[in-house]
This record gives C-alpha cells, sequence and structure tokens, in this order.
C-alpha cells in the first residue's frame, strides 16, 4: 500500500480507505463482529491505515464495533466519522449542522470509539439551515480543544465548499482538508464541479461507492447476483448493465476482477482520489485490496472513459464549443 498526504495537511493516509459501512447487522445486511475482526486484520496486514465510518452507520454499531476493534492500537490508524445525520428523530436539534448537534454528536462518536480525538472529523452532508460561519466556527473549536485534528465535509455543493474554506481562510478557523463524494464509473457527476474545486483547493478526495452499489462488482454482469444484493437486476438501466459488461470484459483480458478494475479506474483519475472499500467478508475485501497493485494500461483507461462518457453540460461543453471564437490566436492549450 502507498500512501499519500490528505490533501493539503500533512497527515499521510493509504490509499486505499477502510469503509466500515457494514460493521455491524443492525438495519440490514451486515457483518458481525468476527468477520469485521478478520477485515481490519487483513486492511491492517495490507498496509492500509484509514478508517472511515459515521455516527449513524448500522444505527451506532459500526462505531461500537471499532472502538472494541481498536482497543490497544488506536494510534496505528487514521480515525475519521461523520456527524449531521438525526440521533433521535423525534428531537429537531440531534440532526444537522449546528454546534448543538456538532457537539452531541461528537461526544456519543468518541465515547463510542473509545478514544478522546478523531484524526478527522467530518461534515457527512450540506445542512442548508445552518449557517456556514456557526459550522466552520463550531468545528474549529473542536480542533482548538484538542478533540478533533482534521476537518472535511461529504456531499455538498462545490460553491459551499469554496465559500466554507475561505470564511476559515479569513478568519484563521481551520479548514476542510478532505471532501467525500460518490464516484465510479457509473456516476462521474464530480468531474463537473467537485473534482476541479478539488484539485484546485488542495482537497484529498474520499471517494464512496467506487463499484457503483455494487453493480461493477462483476456480480451483475450475467443478470444472477448473490443472494443478499441490494439491487435486482431488473432495477438496473440498459446503461448499467452495458458499462458492467463492459468492465467485466476489461477485466477478463487483464486476467483480473470486476471490482479490482472500477476501482483502480477511479484511483488514476487524479492523484488526489482515495477509494473507500467497504466488504461484507473478508474475501470481498481482499478482492478489493488487491486494487491498490493493479495499473491499467493507457488504452484500457481510454476504452473505460469511453464506454462511460458524460456531458459536462453549461457552461463546460459551451466554453468549450466558443472557445476559438472568443480567444481567436489568444487560444492556448493546457500545459500537461
Amino acid at each position: 500500500m502507498r500512501y499519500r498526504t490528505l490533501g493539503t495537511s500533512g497527515l499521510r493516509i493509504s490509499e486505499l480507505i477502510l469503509g466500515a459501512m457494514t460493521f455491524g447487522e443492525q438495519g440490514g445486511v451486515g457483518a458481525p463482529m468476527t468477520e469485521c475482526r478478520q477485515m481490519l486484520d487483513l486492511y491492517a496486514e495490507a498496509g492500509g491505515n484509514m478508517i472511515d465510518t459515521a455516527i449513524n452507520y448500522r444505527d451506532g454499531a459500526s462505531e461500537e464495533f471499532l472502538g472494541e476493534l481498536l482497543s490497544g492500537r488506536r494510534e496505528s490508524f487514521v480515525l475519521g466519522t461523520k456527524y449531521t445525520v438525526s440521533r433521535d428523530r423525534t428531537d429537531p436539534n440531534a440532526a444537522g449542522n449546528h454546534r448543538k448537534n456538532l457537539r452531541a454528536s461528537l461526544e456519543t462518536s468518541l465515547r463510542r470509539l473509545r478514544t478522546d480525538y478523531l484524526d478527522v472529523y467530518w461534515v457527512h452532508m450540506w445542512d442548508q439551515h445552518t449557517p456556514l460561519e456557526e459550522t466552520m466556527r463550531a468545528l474549529d473549536d473542536a480542533v482548538q480543544a484538542g478533540k478533533v485534528l482534521y476537518v472535511g465535509i461529504s456531499d455538498a455543493p462545490a460553491w459551499v465548499v469554496s465559500r466554507a474554506n475561505t470564511l476559515a481562510e479569513w478568519r484563521g478557523w481551520s479548514p476542510f482538508v478532505g471532501l467525500q463524494v460518490p464516484y465510479s464509473l457509473l456516476q462521474r457527476d464530480i468531474e463537473r464541479e467537485l473534482l476541479p474545486m478539488a484539485e484546485s483547493l488542495g482537497l484529498g478526495v474520499t471517494a464512496w461507492s467506487p463499484l457503483g452499489g455494487g453493480v461493477l462488482s462483476g456480480k451483475y454482469a450475467l443478470g444472477t447476483p448473490a443472494s443478499g444484493s441490494r439491487l435486482a437486476p431488473e432495477s438496473l438501466s440498459a446503461r448499467d448493465h452495458a458499462v458492467a459488461r463492459v468492465v467485466q470484459d476489461v477485466a477478463d483480458e487483464l486476467g483480473t476482477t470486476s471490482s479490482q478494475v472500477a476501482i483502480a479506474w477511479t484511483m488514476c483519475r487524479s492523484p488526489l482520489i482515495h477509494p473507500i472499500v467497504g466488504a461484507r467478508t473478508a474475501d470481498q475485501l481482499r478482492d478489493n485490496l488487491a486494487a491498490a497493485d493493479l495499473v491499467l494500461p493507457p488504452e484500457t483507461i481510454a476504452r473505460l472513459n469511453e464506454a462511460t462518457a458524460f456531458e459536462l453540460g453549461f457552461p463546460y461543453d459551451f466554453i468549450a464549443q466558443t472557445s476559438s471564437w472568443v480567444f481567436g490566436a489568444a487560444l492556448v492549450g493546457s500545459v500537461g
């Protein structure tokens, strides 16, 4: 496993992140403690060092499992969790990004995880009803108190993240060093605004669902997914099936698996991207981790890109179409 810093921070994290959303059997199909222990050990043996969870995963069981599993080796891992999602649906202040929920959520997560600090504390989702100033100041207070080392944000528009970090820069608060977003061959939306923003601001990108909800794992390619699969074959679109077939064809040609091809593709898109790999069994995780050693040939990358091409939309397509007319002889190509 290779390591890179998370965005502009000095925090060294492995190129693949372990997602603990499946840790626990509450709320649906998940993994029991024995299987979770095997997965964590396997990840550590492979050189992985960053773990991602959230206060609401498995109704809190994910954090509780990690608290037990990390006992005695907490310092060997970069531990991150998220807040925003409601802790109590009967309490209007038990959700959102305001100071009150942040404080209560943070204390809850620290207690479950059996630690006195978090390496990364993530805003789980943009809360339109809480001023950004309040969220950023409250996060900075948590950093100043030593309970949080770095902060990041998940599932938010690019303009929100940009404004938040501008506020942090102006006022001397802790900026977001990471951005967590969905990214896969099936969902490339972040290439419009979010990924260019992250590259411009120097944000590390932790990509969730690199297998497109399991569609790119290979189990749907033949139309007969294994029991426990989240999606029925008939719920997938023609595009989903077409992309899955191309990924499977590439995997067959390279002598690897669909999951490894899909994860490796996300990694080659930008040096800032760290895929989050989750699994329900140690065997699934072992297969996913092997993607770290897979180098896709340039022609293969081009083939995958073409199979999943999408329109950037306005204003990007418009700017590209009119650039020669607007700039004339001043039009120059990008460097690199």
